[in-house]
């Protein structure tokens, strides 16, 4: 299902939660669950992968986050503000230490001028600690390598987290 590459670098992480004694959760939209089923695609990683959250719509972003109903009518589902009360709300409701979030516009349809399909923002944070956000724009890729960078990129922000 995943490449060798990515397989390699989940176990790594894995790994280096396990060193530290953090779990992790996934909020995803526009990846629709690929995190935690990559985390999970690694034998033993129940130890370390406490939850994932897949609130493609606004509505559960709202009720399963806690992301802001005035955030999402303010700016947007696929917006930096987003993806950090998607990070935020991710580690309030779980037992997690480190959260990862994504919100973008896979394609092929739903792109806009401001905000194209390919555009993806990511955040992750560690509890107690201040959040982080990348904006990724990967172009109209098509769906698959769209959601599938999404991917990669969250696994290299988490890493550098706890590098």
């Amino acid at each position: 299902m995943f490449d060798q590459g990515l397989l390699g670098d989940a176990q790594r992480l894995l790994e280096l939660l396990r060193a530290r004694g953090v779990h992790v959760a996934a909020a995803e939209s526009c990846t629709g669950g690929l995190i935690a089923a990559l985390l999970t695609e690694i034998p033993g990683s129940s130890d370390v992968v406490e939850r994932g959250f897949v609130t493609y719509s606004n509505d559960a972003k709202i009720e399963l986050l806690g992301v802001p109903r005035a955030t999402l009518e303010r700016v947007g589902a696929v917006s930096r503000e987003t993806a950090l009360a998607m990070a935020a709300g991710a580690l309030v409701h779980s037992q997690a230490g480190l959260a990862v979030a994504v919100t973008g516009v896979a394609g092929p349809g739903g792109g806009s001028p401001d905000k194209p399909v390919g555009l993806v923002h990511l955040a992750v944070q560690r509890k107690g600690m201040t959040p982080r956000h990348r904006e990724m724009r990967y172009g109209d890729i098509g769906r698959s390598a769209v959601r599938l960078a999404a991917v990669r990129t969250a696994l290299d922000l988490m890493l550098e987290e706890l590098a």
